[in-house]
């Protein structure tokens, strides 16, 4: 006999319909372990089609929990008595409040664990959770960072160049940068230096994924940055055509560029980061920018298209109404439905995605747009360009002469290449020369 169940653990002989509601209730309550291939006496059995159950596991987590969990939960194989068994970590949640996905916010879909049996929720327990104050938002606040190696002088740089003093032994818990036990969070992580965010524009030849042309990310850095970087491309794929008869002159471009930004600053701000990292993808007739996590919870289409403000990552929106880059208006999703109407927004319960159709008098001007963006490309750079150039992506920081110093490259020859990335549209100074960086465009 290995040991005995408790409120904090469950044996399992097997598999069985009763797994997704213990997950659930021990994320509920205070967490626990729960181990397959034990049964109720504390005896080792093993386990069998260890592949095939592990994958029913995953299915469970991914499927039929939510909010999405993959963060707390972790299964592992384990040798006991020198039989296979499959040991089910599951730390207290980071939301407030877990369900069974098909039964909802319910007394059937909630459970909570009292000694070893899990017990149903009371719709009194329910509304209480959710009127706690703990809401989709805190889930990133919450959630512990996987690097705490963590240094944030990007996104200090910003706050002092839109006009704000920077307290250094205050700055983390006005930001809210760290848990209640006093380590970075997955917020800290985003607005890092550097970091695991991916950020990917992917463009397709044609009018799916058949043909992919290109992929780059504007990731791995602070994510206010990887807007920025994604927003500039965006403008640079922006193609004009000038009408200049009848008079006056009008430009009319492939996409109209505010809604472009305020699906993408959506994207950023309502997804769900512990599903996956938002995505942009660029066809021959269309774009699409997908967030992942489908609406926030409590929030109804009809609200949604109302410009109703229910951000899931409340205090990444509030750092971004900081810097000016987003109002608490609610007027983004409006600005959208009125330039491309509700039928730019497909909607399910896992993503939301915005998708941007191109204006055909441009696209007939134009032809097929899926190659590179106008003017030189990155392969044809001299050398030494390029090798600037990916140091810049690393350290936009870096002055002329601590370029020099590092790559050993003349002074003067430095402020030329410079000069020539930025002619050519590759950088461009963002502030002054003494306190000011470089953005890299494409």
């Amino acid at each position: 006999m290995l040991f005995k169940e408790t409120d904090k653990i469950e044996f399992k002989e097997k598999l069985s319909e009763s797994l997704p509601k213990e997950i659930e209730s021990f994320l509920n309550t205070e967490g626990g372990t729960i181990y397959i291939g034990i049964d109720d006496n504390g005896n080792v059995v093993g386990v069998n089609q260890l592949d095939k159950l592990l994958r029913c596991i995953s299915d469970i987590i991914s499927d039929q929990i939510e909010p999405n969990a993959i963060d707390c939960v972790r299964p592992e194989v384990e040798f006991i008595e020198e039989k296979i068994v499959v040991k089910i970590s599951i730390k207290k949640g980071y939301s407030s409040l877990y369900c069974i996905k098909k039964y909802g916010f319910s007394s059937n879909g909630c459970h909570y664990r009292i000694g070893t049996t899990c017990k149903s929720m009371t719709l009194e327990m329910i509304k209480k959770r959710f009127e706690s104050g703990l809401s989709n938002f805190d889930t990133m606040i919450k959630r512990e960072s996987y690097f705490q190696n963590i240094t944030l002088t990007k996104f200090k740089m910003l706050l002092l160049e839109n006009g704000y003093h920077i307290e250094e032994s205050s700055f983390e818990s006005n930001f809210k940068l760290k848990t209640n036990d006093g380590v970075y969070n997955y917020l800290a992580e985003l607005l890092a230096d550097s970091n695991s965010l991916s950020f990917i524009f992917a463009k397709f030849k044609g009018k799916n994924k058949a043909s992919f042309s290109e992929r780059s990310d504007y990731g791995s850095q602070c994510i206010i940055l990887a807007y920025e970087k994604m927003k500039e491309r965006l403008k640079l794929e922006n193609i004009c055509k000038t009408i200049t008869n009848p008079r006056p002159r009008k430009d009319i471009y492939l996409y109209d560029m505010d809604a472009v930004n305020e699906a993408l600053i959506n994207a950023i701000i309502h997804n769900d980061y512990r599903v996956t990292d938002p995505q942009v993808a660029f066809f021959d007739n269309r774009l699409e920018i997908t967030s992942h996590g489908g609406l926030p919870n409590g929030l109804t289409k009809e609200e949604f298209f109302k410009g109703v403000s229910k951000p899931r990552n409340e205090q990444l929106m509030n750092i971004f109404a900081r810097l000016g880059i987003v109002e608490h208006t609610g007027h983004g999703i409006p600005t959208i439905v009125e330039k491309y109407g509700m039928d730019a927004f497909e909607i399910s319960e896992s993503y939301l995605r915005v998708i941007i159709p191109f204006n055909e008098e441009v696209l007939l001007n134009h032809g097929a747009i899926s190659g590179a963006i106008s003017g030189v490309n990155r392969e044809e750079l001299d050398p030494k360009e390029n090798l600037i150039l990916s140091k810049l992506e690393e350290s936009p920081y870096l002055s002329a002469k601590n370029m020099s110093e590092e790559l050993n490259i003349p002074f003067r020859s430095v402020q030329r290449y410079f000069s020539n990335l930025k002619e050519k549209g590759f950088i461009e100074r963002v502030g002054s020369n003494k306190n000011g960086y470089w953005k890299v465009i494409k």
